[in-house]
């Protein structure tokens, strides 16, 4: 008879456990937390002015981006612009910001970056806000926000290729396809420029601190993984190719992209693509992935490696 009542209390005990167990409300899933901090006050340079003023960071931003990119490109482009812009100025000011002005920031493009709060429109205002307080981070730590105007078909598989830097390394660069080039302006699909051959050598001695001999030949010594110079011979000297178009003046030698380079009746003759250096976010790729429906946060992973957009404050 004990053993009876027994086994009964068990069942009736099991069948009162497992109602109260369907009964107890499930913890849902914990959110990520919000991020703590609030948004930045950064003191600003203004090189029209010679004023330092103190200025919200997205407001800031706003005049970034202004600046940066057509203000009537597609909204998500601009938001694009605006992550690596807001990155860029963090990252700087981690570094110490402007300390010949004793300030973050400048509007001194040679400086920072440039700025223009009179180009500011209603895009670039939604495009700051829809975006705000995103910054792209590379395990942990805010990346180098580099980014140019047209990659002429293809960005530059590192730093070093593009830009000549090697001060730390920076794996998040790689080179992809650019589909700016679909819908990019004729000058970034072809160009050519030519100079004096004694603005050649003074360009060469510039970068290098050495005087070709005769510069009776010039040819592409060495190529990047992307096609860009890396190294141009100049007559028996071997300088930079991102250094000699920075002394050439990078307006006018628009990228390191290049088709041919020569001497042609006492003048150099460059001929390439695309504009700027090549690393990082392409501007008019930006706007052909914002017309392809791309969100700007897609935009900016297309052209870094392995990075996470992150919300830095609230």
């Amino acid at each position: 008879m004990f053993k009876k009542r027994m086994v009964y209390f068990l069942i009736v005990s099991f069948i009162l456990f497992s109602a109260l167990a369907c009964n107890t409300p499930q913890k849902k899933p914990a959110k990520p937390p919000e991020p703590a901090k609030e948004e930045p006050e950064i003191s600003l340079y203004v090189a029209e002015t010679g004023e330092i003023k103190k200025i919200k960071l997205e407001e800031y931003i706003k005049g970034v981006v202004a600046a940066e990119m057509d203000v009537n490109w597609p909204i998500e482009a601009l938001a694009a612009q605006a992550i690596l812009a807001r990155t860029f100025t963090l990252e700087k000011i981690e570094e110490g910001g402007v300390k010949a002005r004793g300030t973050d920031a400048s509007t001194n493009i040679e400086e920072f970056q440039a700025y223009d709060q009179e180009k500011i429109n209603e895009n670039v205002i939604k495009a700051v806000e829809m975006t705000r307080g995103e910054v792209v981070k590379y395990r942990g730590e805010l990346i180098k926000a580099w980014f140019h105007a047209d990659g002429g078909g293809k960005t530059a598989a590192s730093a070093e290729e593009g830009l000549g830097y090697n001060k730390e390394p920076t794996p998040y660069i790689k080179s992809v396809e650019d589909p700016g080039i679909n819908i990019t302006v004729e000058e970034n699909k072809s160009w050519q420029v030519s100079f004096p051959v004694d603005t050649l050598r003074n360009a060469v001695q510039q970068v290098t601190g050495r005087n070709p001999s005769q510069i009776n030949s010039v040819e592409i010594a060495e190529k990047g993984p992307s096609g860009r110079a890396t190294k141009i011979k100049v007559g028996d000297v071997l300088v930079s190719g991102p250094g000699l178009r920075l002394a050439l003046g990078s307006d006018k030698m628009r990228s390191t992209f290049l088709t041919g380079i020569s001497i042609q009746g006492g003048q150099v003759v460059i001929t390439g693509k695309g504009y700027g250096h090549g690393v990082g976010m392409s501007q008019w790729g930006a706007r052909a992935l914002a017309e392809q429906g791309k969100s700007p946060e897609e935009i900016v992973s297309y052209f870094f490696r392995d990075v996470e957009i992150v919300k830095e404050y609230k």
